[in-house]
């Protein structure tokens, strides 16, 4: 029995089967939730143009279809790790995958704009409360140590390659069935989870009996939402625009202001002692720099194999199958590397190869081949991240306790997420002020190159940051 779950047998709502279930299948049921929603994130890109022509969309309205999900996901995330810590974390699962395969269902049977707009909103709750959840369990199923950071390394591959599948899924169902399969293929695929996680997930909580901080929840929910609004604005509006300053300022003073409640409010929704732990404070902001940096990767490379290299979607999907299953490599391969060199020098490590990767991307040409163009530094940057990504995750979650775990799963994913949203909002704008309207290969190959530049000095920046702040190890790793 983990330490995790004998903190939670202590309160009388826990219940167990006679016979735990394997661990494996625990880590396959909690890597198949995150998959789902790390995967819808993208995989709708492809289909927009065949959704506007369906359902007569603006282009305000195509871009709320993305924006819509990005900004539930990213406004409900803390809320949702929180309350799987207070009320149980299969039960948050189970709420979360059945929101999220229902709204799944309502969107791809849309008949009107709004109501796929609504179901990609409720979507993004539903995976909110769904991804914190992911990492809690499978956390608790598996005691720390060398076996704890193979499963997290399960988890950061399988999110990773979720994301990184996310254009080929998303062009072959839409060209060999239709747009609405990008949603419609969730459904038997969630029912399936769905079920195995009630006959095998055992519920835990470490709640002690403490109620929800609702005026803490209302804050950070509405001031993550708010922030990730006045990011999506960035692309239409710019970033000096009023519709995207309101937002963006709005959303930091809720964000104070749920800070300053935090601080005197008797049980809390974050502990703001929690920011003091130098594992938990550190591999999020090193998440965040990091996800800044390297989000962007699939969405500029997609753009280039189709506006420059003249791919179709369904090729260009396939152009970064080697890039995902590199990020899968690079998961798999950082708890060895982590036993001999500690989880810090990982971390460093995998930051460096990324920033080679792009370092080498930067250099791409309008005529450029596919090897050297795409293949090879799509190989680097994506083995990086994923060698990255495996020792942050261990080192935030390693650092609190039983009870903050569900808590510190959403502040990692939320990093993460606001990262790459934030990162993705700035490489655009730079990118399009380098492009300046020009609508030629090579003027696009020059928006896309500085694009690449400016992540690798991120990611150079990162690994610094990552040198002299994370701790060297995991609590007991290895």
């Amino acid at each position: 029995m983990t330490p995790m779950l004998e903190a939670a047998d202590t309160t009388p709502t826990l219940r167990r089967p006679a016979v735990p279930p394997p661990t494996w299948l625990v880590v396959a049921l909690a890597c198949a939730g995150q998959f789902l929603v790390v995967l819808d994130v993208s995989v709708v890109n492809v289909a927009l143009p065949s959704m506007r022509a369906d359902l007569g969309l603006s282009g305000p309205g195509l871009q709320w279809v993305v924006n819509a999900y990005a900004i539930a996901f990213a406004g409900f995330m803390l809320l949702g790790g929180r309350a799987g810590d207070l009320y149980g974390r299969k039960r948050m699962f189970l709420l979360g995958l059945g929101l999220f395969t229902l709204a799944s269902l309502g969107g791809g049977l849309a008949q009107e704009g709004w109501q796929l707009l609504l179901a990609r909103a409720v979507q993004g709750l539903g995976a909110a409360v769904l991804a914190p959840s992911t990492l809690t369990l499978l956390t608790a199923a598996v005691p720390e140590g060398a076996a704890r950071a193979r499963a997290i390394a399960t988890w950061t591959a399988v999110g990773a390659g979720g994301g990184a599948a996310g254009g080929l899924v998303g062009g072959i169902l839409v060209q060999g069935l239709s747009w609405r399969w990008v949603l419609l293929i969730n459904v038997p695929v969630g029912a399936v989870v769905l079920a195995g996680a009630v006959r095998w997930l055992v519920e835990s909580r470490a709640g002690d009996g403490r109620r929800l901080d609702l005026p803490g929840a209302l804050l950070v929910t509405a001031g993550l939402a708010t922030l990730a609004y006045g990011i999506s604005q960035t692309e239409a509006e710019g970033w000096t625009a009023a519709a995207t300053l309101v937002p963006l300022l709005a959303g930091l003073a809720l964000i104070g202001l749920f800070l300053a409640v935090e601080a005197r409010t008797a049980a809390p929704l974050m502990p703001l002692a929690l920011l003091r732990v130098r594992s938990v404070a550190s591999a999020n902001v090193a998440m965040f720099v990091s996800g800044s940096a390297m989000f962007c990767m699939w969405f500029f490379m997609t753009l280039y194999a189709q506006n420059v290299l003249g791919y179709t979607p369904l090729d260009a999907g396939l152009a970064l199958v080697p890039s995902s299953l590199a990020v899968v490599l690079g998961s798999k391969l950082a708890p060895r590397l982590m036993r001999a060199a500690g989880a810090r020098n990982v971390a460093v490590l995998g930051t460096l190869v990324a920033a080679a990767g792009f370092a080498w991307q930067s250099t791409l040409r309008a005529d450029g081949a596919y090897l050297t163009a795409i293949m090879i530094p799509g190989i680097l940057m994506m083995l990086g991240a994923g060698l990255a990504g495996t020792p942050l995750a261990a080192l935030a979650t390693s650092g609190a306790a039983p009870e903050d775990a569900g808590l510190v799963s959403g502040l990692i994913n939320t990093s993460r997420t606001m990262g790459g949203s934030l990162g993705l909002a700035v490489m655009a704008t730079i990118a399009a002020a380098r492009t300046a309207g020009r609508t030629t290969p090579v003027g696009l190959t020059e928006g896309y190159a500085l694009v690449f530049r400016t992540s690798t000095a991120v990611l150079l920046g990162g690994a610094l940051l990552m040198l002299a702040w994370l701790p060297r190890s995991a609590r007991k790793v290895g």
